[in-house]
């Protein structure tokens, strides 16, 4: 019973620590967009203000148990919507402005739809006290297509733009690596987001999502600020 109760106690540490450092850096990034109004900065306030909700609802469901609601908060956003909009700041670092205005249009658009998938699917399986629930536990194929599709594309996006700028950057020398840094850092902020699976393996669900989002969310805030401190050529 004790260990039970400490591992509620550090799994809902762990998810206040995240929603409170993402929160952080959504005011930051969301302040750094109100100076510059660059659409990047957009992109990743709205990025890191998806971070926090997810957060919070992982706060929810480690303090109160699972259930419907917070699960389908945590999924919709987390597992579906996030992605898809943090690519969008790489697509307008390596897109023109039109181009890009497309692309967040569909995007947006499509999250959306697919975010009312999550909340309108019923619950087909049973949660169980304690534990993060799995996509494949609960739902039926629709929510779990979408998020499938979502996050892969996402993070295909995040990978190859990143990387192909930070390439670029670096190639242009001088003040330039500044930005390529920042890439550097977006890439390994996704990386560290995409490996809470393996995480899981040492700390327990809950627990090991909040510690890759915390420090997903650090490298991506950070590389964020230092892909955008210096001016496209």
């Amino acid at each position: 019973m004790a260990s039970t109760v400490a591992g509620v106690t550090s799994q809902m540490a762990a998810a206040a620590a995240a929603g409170l450092v993402a929160l952080a850096f959504t005011a930051t990034v969301f302040e750094r967009w109100l100076d510059r109004r660059r659409p990047q900065d957009a992109s990743w306030t709205a990025a890191l203000l998806l971070f926090t909700v997810a957060a919070f609802a992982l706060l929810a469901g480690a303090a109160g148990g699972w259930s419907a609601g917070p699960f389908k908060v945590f999924y919709a956003i987390g597992a579906v919507a996030n992605v898809p909009i943090l690519a969008l700041g790489t697509v307008y670092l390596m897109a023109s402005r039109p181009v890009a205005n497309r692309i967040a249009a569909v995007t947006v658009t499509l999250c959306a739809f697919a975010v009312g998938l999550v909340v309108a699917s019923p619950i087909v399986g049973e949660f169980v006290p304690g534990q993060l629930p799995q996509g494949s536990a609960v739902f039926g194929p629709g929510p779990r297509i979408a998020a499938a599709v979502a996050s892969s594309v996402g993070a295909l996006v995040i990978m190859v733009g990143s990387t192909v700028s930070a390439v670029r950057l670096f190639a242009l020398g001088g003040a330039k690596d500044q930005g390529a840094w920042g890439n550097v850092s977006i890439v390994a902020g996704a990386l560290v987001l995409s490996s809470g699976g393996v995480l899981n393996s040492v700390f327990d669900a809950m627990t090991g999502f909040a510690v890759t989002l915390v420090a997903g969310i650090v490298l991506i805030f950070a590389g964020a600020l230092l892909a955008t401190g210096v001016k496209r050529s």
